[in-house]
């Protein structure tokens, strides 16, 4: 309580002058490019209705409000002297139905995994490889008409990448085991969500951060914002812009498989052609949220009415201010980031069930089990 009432409490004075001074010149930085956007924003919307490519919701085809979910997930590292304890989980949100809809799922709905681990830097990258594919099965399991995952639908396959080559280094890992074990199923998962290829059932990725710039590019737009940034200024409620291709990368998409799988290897290569043929749409759904970045499956924005659906549920879940994202993606959000607070008492808890079977000087266990840091992620 101390600390929240005085920030600086514990840094030297002359630090804390300088970086308060430090501050305002930030400010007035920030406030140059911002303004630069702001004298320029009727040209540059201009430009966009010239393009044809800026819509309104209203144009499109009417649609029943879909019931919805959010997935999100958090991995944990909580590094300790003997050992480390590695814990991840996935949470699967329902969205607000209106009062004639039943839920489909009465609760929130998760995976988990936790595990002590020898001291390795790659047990990171492998945890949020395995926290990935949990969210990516729970999205693809879910019985909703609307599936949001959180963040961009081409962030699995660079956990996945990463993951893998983890396990090259780790490969006694129980993640790793837990990960090589279910990664048939991940991908195929992911597979899934990728082609979208049901009418009655659509996966889209809402990133809160992206550095993407489509539109920008296309438009010669200063690059000191990305497109999401200048989008929630020049959008006006219920606006969205058409779906344009997501940009690739200059290498190739790949993933290092830990083995010749042949069913594995052709899963891969059609995830990459998935990834490929994904489509970017921006969405204003009212004045107090920001522009959404909507990831889709080609699928899905080449056919106006299934995205009259997407745009209908994002909009139904963006009813609250102050709540600046889908309404199920902020609750799963906010249950994940709870997981970091709570491994100090599942250490403890950890603790106590080893001082009932420690016959010995259980000091020598709070040693062995005392905490360095915390590393955590979503």
């Amino acid at each position: 309580m101390e600390y929240e009432q005085n920030p600086f409490g514990e840094l030297p004075e002359a630090l804390v002058e300088e970086m308060l001074s430090k501050s305002q010149q930030l400010g007035e930085e920030v406030f140059g490019s911002f303004n630069g956007i702001q004298e320029n924003k009727n040209i540059m919307r201009e430009r966009l209705l010239k393009a044809n490519i800026l819509r309104r919701d209203s144009d499109l085809s009417y649609s029943e409000i879909p019931t919805t979910c959010g997935i999100d997930g958090s991995y944990v590292v909580d590094r300790l002297l003997a050992t480390d304890i590695a814990a991840c989980a996935a949470v699967a949100m329902e969205g607000l139905t209106p009062p004639s809809e039943n839920r489909y799922w009465e609760r929130p709905h998760h995976e988990a995994f936790m595990h002590p681990e020898k001291h390795n830097l790659e047990t990171n990258s492998i945890l949020r490889g395995l926290m990935m594919g949990m969210e990516i099965e729970l999205a693809a399991k879910s019985p909703h008409d609307l599936i949001l995952i959180d963040g961009s639908l081409t962030t699995p396959l660079i956990y996945f990448n990463q993951a893998i080559n983890g396990l090259i280094t780790n490969p006694q890992a129980k993640v790793g085991q837990e990960l090589s074990t279910r990664l048939m199923t991940f991908l195929e998962s992911y597979k899934k969500i990728l082609q979208s290829t049901r009418s009655d059932k659509m996966w889209v990725g809402i990133p809160k951060y992206t550095t993407k710039r489509e539109i920008g590019i296309k438009f010669e737009w200063p690059s000191s914002y990305d497109d999401r940034a200048i989008l929630t200024n020049l959008m006006f409620p219920g606006e969205f812009l058409a779906p344009i291709p997501l940009t690739q990368p200059q290498s190739e998409w790949h993933l290092a498989l830990p083995s010749e799988h042949t069913k594995l290897r052709q899963i891969v290569q059609e995830i990459i052609m998935g990834i490929k043929n994904i489509y970017v749409l921006y969405y204003k759904p009212n004045r107090w949220s920001p522009a959404l970045r909507i990831e889709m499956a080609a699928s899905i924005a080449s056919n106006d009415s299934r995205i009259a659906i997407v745009l209908k549920g994002l909009g139904h879940q963006c009813q609250t201010p102050g709540i600046m994202e889908p309404y199920p993606l902020y609750i799963a959000d906010q249950m994940v980031k709870s997981m970091s607070k709570a491994m100090p008492a599942f250490r403890q808890i950890a603790i106590s069930r080893m001082t009932e079977m420690y016959h010995g000087d259980i000091s020598e266990i709070f040693f062995s089990m005392h905490g360095y840091r915390t590393e955590s992620g979503r």
